[in-house]
């Protein structure tokens, strides 16, 4: 079996290998095709089930079976803001934020309204490229015979694309102008409504789950030559300016607080896992490739 006898690179190269040699060659790359690659499928499917797991959404009617968990947003060196907010599966069920002003020290409470929940769009795109990675592992059962090194790399290219893709949604939030933070939907959420001067948002950087507050102001007219817009981004610091309604306005005050969601950084490291898993393989295959002076492909 392949391994257990020689590494790979104890194998001679084909030029100068005889006849017995390409014999043991080709039915070791045979034995790959047939064995070690369903093995290896069969590997990245439960791992990759275990990520979706994590994903998964509650069942109408078993809404239970996915737990809510509590998240405590704030910290000890700063309590201009605190909140907690609770998760379940992709979805904000509930928001409970406490903001104190900096120029008034006036504390304002803000939840989400009892009807409605956030949907984390980062969160549903990585479950929805997940599943489609296993969909493209389960189109391969155990009795399918593959016959060339090109199909198994086919298919690892494939997988791969879709996790890496999942684990992009995970790591880099969307960049947002003002604006579409000024009008986005997540804004509606509150009871009592955000104040004018306020605006929110919600993503997950890499495990963890963020909240920034943005505090704005009105740029006077005398003040609006140096009018300079702000483009995209995931994090608009002081002095950032929009234009909206006809005004312009000013970023004066910027807050961001944040907490780690356990169950993010398990699925992070099962990315990882299984991407270095479709790249060993496709390792292996290129390496009795290169021993062929034909490409056995």
């Amino acid at each position: 079996m392949l391994n257990q006898q020689r590494s790979l690179s104890e194998i001679p190269k084909m030029s100068g290998a005889s006849q017995a040699e390409r014999a043991v060659l080709e039915e070791e790359f045979n034995w790959l095709l047939k064995e070690e690659v369903h093995a290896v499928l069969k590997q990245l499917q439960d791992i990759l089930k275990e990520a979706s797991r994590r994903f998964s959404m509650p069942t109408p009617g078993l809404e239970s079976q996915l737990k809510q968990e509590n998240f405590i947003l704030g910290s000890s060196t700063m309590d201009q803001v605190k909140g907690v907010l609770t998760l379940q599966g992709e979805a904000l069920t509930q928001a409970d934020i406490t903001l104190k002003t900096a120029k008034s020290n006036q504390v304002m409470h803000f939840a989400f309204r009892e009807e409605k929940q956030w949907k984390l769009q980062q969160i549903q795109d990585a479950r929805n490229h997940v599943n489609q990675a296993l969909h493209l592992l389960s189109s391969r059962d155990e009795s399918y015979r593959f016959k060339t090194g090109a199909e198994v790399n086919k298919l690892m290219d494939a997988v791969m694309l879709q996790l890496t893709r999942a684990r992009n949604r995970l790591t880099t939030p969307a960049s947002m102008t003002l604006p579409e933070l000024a009008t986005s939907s997540l804004m509606k959420m509150f009871s009592p409504p955000m104040p004018g001067d306020i605006m929110v948002n919600l993503y997950i950087n890499l495990s963890k789950l963020c909240l920034t507050i943005y505090h704005i102001h009105a740029m006077q007219p005398n003040t609006t030559k140096n009018f300079r817009p702000s483009g995209s981004s995931v994090l608009h610091n002081p002095g950032a300016m929009f234009e909206m309604n006809n005004a312009k306005f000013e970023v004066s005050h910027m807050q961001k607080v944040e907490c780690v969601v356990p169950w993010l950084n398990d699925t992070l490291v099962f990315f990882t896992i299984s991407l270095q898993l479709c790249q060993q393989l496709k390792d292996k295959i290129a390496v009795f490739s290169s021993f062929w002076n034909y490409r056995p492909f």
